[in-house]
Formats: C-alpha cells, sequence, structure tokens
C-alpha cells in the first residue's frame, strides 16, 4: 500500500527547505503552530531603555565589548532574492589578506543539489554506522521489509542528530560513539503505514528507534575512517530505558504518576537533539520537542494545567503517532504528568553500559537543543543550553561544586552530581543601537549589532537537592518544571530559535546559534532588536558572548546574519562578502584546535542542501565563512566534530523531501541502487592522510 498525501502537511516556518513530513515528526509541526510565548513581559526595546543606566556598570566590570568590524549600511531582501544553488560566492580559499588560517585551507565545497556526501578537493568520506546497523551482539542484518522491535532495540536508531567522540584509554585509534537519536519518521521507515493505525510492532519499533547509541570505533590507520565494533561497551538507550531523576523536581507532585509514585524514575528520553561531551568523560543530550508525543491536550480541563501545556506547545487531540493507543502515559487524561517528565538534560555515562542516565531538574524544562560544559579557572562548572522555540530563552547553570580532576570512580561519582547544585539563570540582552533597528537587518552606524547583558537568577538548588525559588509567585519545584514561565516573570529576552549554545576552548567566548524566526515582526509577533534584527526572519544568526561565565554580566554581537551573501541584509562579522559561502539556518556548533567555529545548518532556506561550514573568529579574515561539505537531498546536517585527523557529521533524514515515498524514494543514499535512505554517521578526511584544513 501507497503512502497517502497528508494534506494536513505544511512547510516548515514557510521559508525552510525542511520537507512537510520533516515538520510533521521532528517537531510536530511547531513552526505552523501558535507560538507559545505570549507573555507580557518586558520587551527588548523596553529593556534597552532602562538598560542605558546599566550598560556603564557592565562596562566597568573589566569586560571587553566585541567589536565586529564595520560594513556597509543594509537593507532588507525579498524572497525573490533568495539563491539557487549556485548562486553567490563558494567562498575564498585565501581570504582577504593572501593568507590561509590555519585549519580552512580547503576548497570551499559550492552549494548543490546532490544526493551524496560533497567533499573538498583532496578529501574522501565512508560511512561510519546507519539505522538498523549492528550496536549489540546478536543484533539480526538489517531488513527493511521484516523489522522487529527486538532487533531495534539491538541495532543503530533512527535520525541520529549528536555525536561525541571518547578517545579508549590504552587503545590506540579507538573510541566510543556515542549519537542521539532525535525522532523517528513512521512514513519513510515502514512500507504501507498508515498514520492512522499504527500497529503494536510498528509503535515498539519506534519507541526502539529514539534513545541513544554507544558504539566503540576503531580508526583505520592512514586514514579517518571509522569502523564499528561490537565493545563491552556499547549500549542502546531508547524510550523505555529506565532513567532516575535528580534535583528540585525530583519527588515533586509534578513528577508523581500511576507508574511512579515516587516522581523520581522515568521510562525513557525522547526527541534527544543535541549535546555535549564533558570534562569528565560522561555525555549530555538534550530532550527538545517532547511535546509533539503526547496526546489529548485539549480534553484538560484544568485552566492552570492548561495554561502550563499551552505555554510548552501541547495542543489537541490525538498524537502523530498514536502511541497513547499501547502506553496510557501519552495520554495526558489518564497521565497529565507523565509530561512534566520530559524536556530535561539527560547525563550518560558511556563507560558504564549498567549504569542509570540522569535527568537533571537544576537546569530546568524547556525545549532543551543541547547543554555544553565550561569549566572556570578555578574548577566551577558552567552549562549553558538554549530552547529552541521561537521567542524562547537562553540559560546558564553555574555549579557550586568543583570538578574534581582524574577519572577515578571517586572522581566520576563526584563530578556526575555537578549538575544537582548550584544556580540556573536566563538571559536579558540590551543593544548599544536599540533605536536604530527597523526589522531591515540595515547596520548600525557604529558598523556592528552588539550589546551588554544580565544573567537572571531563576532558581538556586542547595547541596541537599532542594530547591530555592528566585521568581515571585513560584515555587522552586514550578521553576524546575515550568521553566518557560519564570522566564516570562522575569522578562528574559525572547530569541529567535537558541540551538546549540559553545565555548570556544580556546578565547571562552560564547557562540549561540539561532535558527531563524519568520514569526519575528510578523502577526503580532515582537519586534525585530538588535540580537535579532530582521522581521520575517528566515535564515538565522549566530550570537557571539565574552560571558563573565560563573558571574552574571555579559557583552555580546552578532558574529553572522546569515543568508545569500549577495544580499544587502547579511553581516560575515566584516569580512569581505564576495569571499564567503552563502549559509542559511545554522544549528549545531563545534570547535577546532585552531578555535575556528564549524557550523551545521539545518533547513537551508537557499535553496541548496543543508552543509558544514567553518568560520574564522580571529584576525582579518574574522568572519570567512566556508563551505566544508554538503549533505544530501533532504538531509540536515547535524553534530559536527572536527579533530586533526577527521570530520564526523550526522546525516538525518536524507530523502525527506515533498512527495517522496517508500514506492518513490528521493534519495538511495547511502546504499546507492534501488535501496531506501538511512539516517547516518560519516566521517571525512584527506586522502593524504595530514591534518583536516591543513
Amino acid at each position: 500500500m501507497a503512502i497517502k498525501p497528508l494534506a494536513l502537511f505544511v512547510k516548515h516556518d514557510g521559508m525552510s527547505s525542511r520537507a512537510s513530513i520533516t515538520c510533521q515528526y521532528k517537531c510536530g509541526n511547531a513552526c505552523s503552530h501558535e507560538v507559545p510565548n505570549n507573555s507580557q513581559g518586558e520587551y527588548f526595546r523596553d529593556i534597552a531603555r532602562t538598560a542605558l543606566s546599566r550598560r556603564g556598570m557592565l562596562r566597568g566590570s573589566g569586560m571587553a565589548v566585541l567589536a565586529v568590524g564595520a560594513g556597509s549600511a543594509l537593507v532588507a531582501c525579498s524572497d525573490s532574492a533568495e539563491a539557487a544553488p549556485g548562486t553567490g560566492s563558494a567562498g575564498s580559499s585565501d581570504g582577504s589578506t593572501g593568507s590561509t588560517p590555519a585549519g580552512t585551507n580547503f576548497s570551499a565545497v559550492a552549494p548543490n543539489k546532490a544526493d551524496a556526501v560533497t567533499v573538498p578537493t583532496g578529501y574522501e568520506e565512508s560511512v561510519v554506522i546507519r539505522w538498523g546497523d549492528a550496536v549489540l551482539a546478536g543484533a539480526p542484518a538489517f531488513d527493511f521489509e521484516n523489522q522487529t522491535a527486538a532487533a531495534q532495540e539491538l541495532q543503530f536508531g533512527f535520525n541520529n542528530d549528536f555525536a561525541g567522540l571518547l578517545p579508549v584509554d590504552g587503545a590506540p585509534n579507538a573510541y566510543l560513539l556515542v549519537v542521539n537519536h532525535e525522532y523517528s519518521t513512521e512514513p519513510a521507515m515502514f512500507r504501507g503505514y498508515d498514520a492512522q493505525n499504527p500497529t503494536e510492532e510498528q509503535v515498539k519499533i519506534g519507541w526502539a528507534s529514539h534513545g541513544l547509541s554507544v558504539v566503540q570505533v576503531k580508526g583505520e590507520s592512514g586514514s579517518g575512517k571509522l569502523v564499528p565494533e561490537i565493545g563491552s561497551n556499547n549500549r542502546r538507550i531508547t524510550a523505555t530505558t529506565e532513567f532516575v531523576v535528580t534535583g528540585p523536581a525530583a519527588g515533586s507532585n509534578f513528577l508523581k504518576t500511576s507508574a511512579d509514585p515516587t516522581g523520581t524514575k522515568v521510562l525513557g528520553t525522547l526527541n534527544n537533539c543535541a549535546g555535549g561531551v564533558t570534562p569528565w568523560g560522561t555525555v549530555l543530550s538534550g530532550e527538545e520537542n517532547f511535546n509533539q508525543y503526547f496526546a489529548n491536550a485539549e480534553a484538560v480541563t484544568d485552566p492552570v494545567v492548561a495554561a502550563r501545556l499551552k505555554r510548552y506547545g501541547l495542543a489537541g487531540g490525538a498524537s502523530e503517532r498514536k502511541w497513547e493507543r499501547f502506553d496510557k502515559r501519552f495520554d495526558l487524561v489518564a497521565e497529565p504528568n507523565e509530561v512534566n517528565r520530559f524536556g530535561y538534560v539527560v547525563e550518560v555515562d558511556p563507560w558504564d553500559p549498567t549504569s542509570t542516565p540522569i535527568k537533571h531538574t537544576a537546569l530546568g524544562r524547556f525545549k532543551h537543543e543541547a547543554a555544553t560544559i565550561y569549566i572556570t579557572s578555578d574548577g566551577t562548572v558552567v552549562a549553558y543550553s538554549g530552547d529552541d522555540e521561537r521567542f524562547d530563552y537562553m540559560y546558564k547553570f553555574v555549579s557550586s561544586r568543583k570538578m574534581q580532576a582524574g577519572k577515578s570512580q571517586a572522581a566520576m561519582r563526584h563530578n556526575m552530581t555537578l549538575l544537582d547544585a548550584g544556580t540556573l539563570y536566563v538571559a536579558k540582552l540590551s543593544g548599544n543601537s536599540a533605536a536604530e533597528i527597523d526589522g531591515t537587518g540595515k547596520l548600525p552606524a557604529d558598523g556592528k549589532f552588539d550589546g551588554s547583558g544580565e544573567w537572571v537568577a531563576i532558581l538556586r538548588t542547595d547541596e541537599d537537592g532542594k530547591g530555592e525559588s528566585l521568581v515571585d509567585g513560584m515555587s522552586p519545584e514550578e521553576v524546575a518544571v515550568f521553566t518557560r514561565q519564570a522566564g516570562d516573570k522575569v522578562g528574559a529576552t525572547k530569541m529567535d530559535r537558541p540551538e546549540d549554545f559553545e565555548a570556544n576552548p580556546k578565547s571562552g567566548k560564547v557562540y549561540v546559534a539561532l535558527t531563524n524566526n519568520t514569526k519575528r515582526g510578523v502577526d503580532s509577533g515582537a519586534a525585530a532588536d538588535e540580537p535579532n534584527p530582521r522581521n520575517n526572519n528566515k535564515n538565522g544568526q549566530v550570537l557571539e558572548i565574552t560571558d563573565n561565565h560563573a558571574g552574571t554580566t555579559f557583552n555580546w554581537n552578532l558574529l553572522l546574519v546569515c543568508g545569500d551573501p549577495a544580499t544587502a541584509d547579511t553581516y560575515f562579522g566584516g569580512f569581505d562578502k564576495t569571499k564567503v559561502s552563502p549559509i542559511s539556518c545554522p544549528d549545531n556548533l563545534a570547535f577546532d584546535s585552531h578555535g575556528n567555529l564549524w557550523i551545521s545548518t539545518d533547513g537551508n532556506a537557499l535553496k541548496s542542501n543543508d552543509g558544514l561550514f567553518s568560520v574564522v573568529l580571529e584576525g582579518e579574515n574574522r568572519g570567512e565563512t566556508k563551505q566544508f561539505l554538503t549533505v544530501p537531498i533532504g538531509a540536515e546536517t547535524c553534530g559536527p566534530i572536527v579533530d586533526e585527523k577527521r570530520v564526523i557529521v550526522c546525516v538525518q533524514h536524507p530523502g525527506e523531501t515533498d512527495g517522496a515515498s517508500i514506492e518513490s524514494p528521493a534519495s538511495h543514499w547511502p546504499d546507492g541502487g534501488s535501496s531506501q535512505p538511512r539516517p547516518s554517521v560519516i566521517a571525512a578526511w584527506k586522502k593524504d592522510g595530514s591534518r583536516i584544513g591543513s
């Protein structure tokens, strides 16, 4: 039976290249729904006015204001000015000074629509692991036509997003590869899938395809190729794996269910997006669009509960996947608290496959894109996280505990409690040129989008795990579980989908991918402001922060205002725009050993495939942006890792294009022939074995 066209599919955000089916299953059509944040807290222009007197105080703190190189005045571009594949520069190879910054010496890949991973001249790539490949001993060979839940529990999951690569001590060229599996796309997984009547086996396969995989991989001498192995640390974590809850929400009435009256144990993790590898050797993963898995929000009659559900994007009757038919915990009427048990940062110890993963409620509950760690000189642990929703907020958590060095069991046990005691903050930003921002993307007269900010404390968690609310009218449990409302109450700055949040290990500066927001300045959405300077923002921007990491003040500027460099409303750190690659919808971030920023994209609005880009951050080439690779048609680039010998990316949802089906696939990547597309992890390296970008 062929897949039936679904008329309710809508284009993601109205502009993105994401297919309708991707929007449906990845985020529950988040961008076609009402914006969850309709709070009437301070808007940016109000904050900017009150911040003028505060700015002098921030400058007096000894923090340097970051300068973005001056550029010409900008005006807005129209939809007709969007770049088609190949439009705009393919990027320079020598930069504005005649020299190539270390780590970026490669010929930029041109925009394209190829059904392949395209890498620079002199590089090659191969698949590391694919959906359905063996993770655990006894896993059967993948058989698309005869899948079972029992097999999927032993195999690599679907739609890989974050990837972390951890060296194995005492085993040269051996690593643990830890990968998130964000979501399942059932119409692309099962021939003859009936979305209105999925079978119980299909649902259970979906449960098993979520979560994380831990896989040992072996490097090939003389290249960057990685080969998976059945190792003693290999593990699958799914939607039914037990997690323990820590922090101020643990044991609260908001987390108690009929299956768990203690409110301290949760089955599974859902919609795991990006993540981070901690300095103590664990992996953090963010639960993002968890709202879409829960049914019957429209039947909830308690007005307080209904308002809380709405703020987190829960609406309607049956869920897309109909999981509630086979497990009542996904039915909000039967189990109203189950949804409160998702939306956290989870921590996994990949070195102990028998360990119980943790959900850290001290970091708050929202649509975590990720959580990434920065360690200050005195050992203070700072965790940064963005809430990936239009007009939602940026957060950081500062631990009251210090990291212990070493790899002893005692040090590991201590370090895995670092995110259970400390203070959670939400960000307020003010601009230096707020009065000049008109929504067109025009550069202010001072030649930069920049300003200052403060971290507003909303929740303090003590050494005993008990919380103290720092928000009037909310209990500590409420702040931990309904963190978005806490941000509303303190007037946090509404951002354009803050996704990955990464600190540069070289400079300590912090970078945030703001993917897009076509509701900015539209349909009563918050107006453009200096960190979000364009109305109808379809291409996104990258924010650079000089943070007082353990403190409460920072300065910021926009490194990139993304889009087609041939249009006026783009900005590349002051770099010559005729020498950069077009980039749209920044999503995940990474750094190489030289301190260059690498950006993967999701939903390229410039009519070409998504890709991975290097960006120079220092010197005369600051802002130089070059495309290193592109992923196949319909795919998203996720989870980049850039080390000395290889680049790793997760290729998510290849072949998901409007009109594609199992009977008529848009892609046959990675296996070729007449095969079905399979989400996969790939590695790329230089053919001569030398360093990346050399």
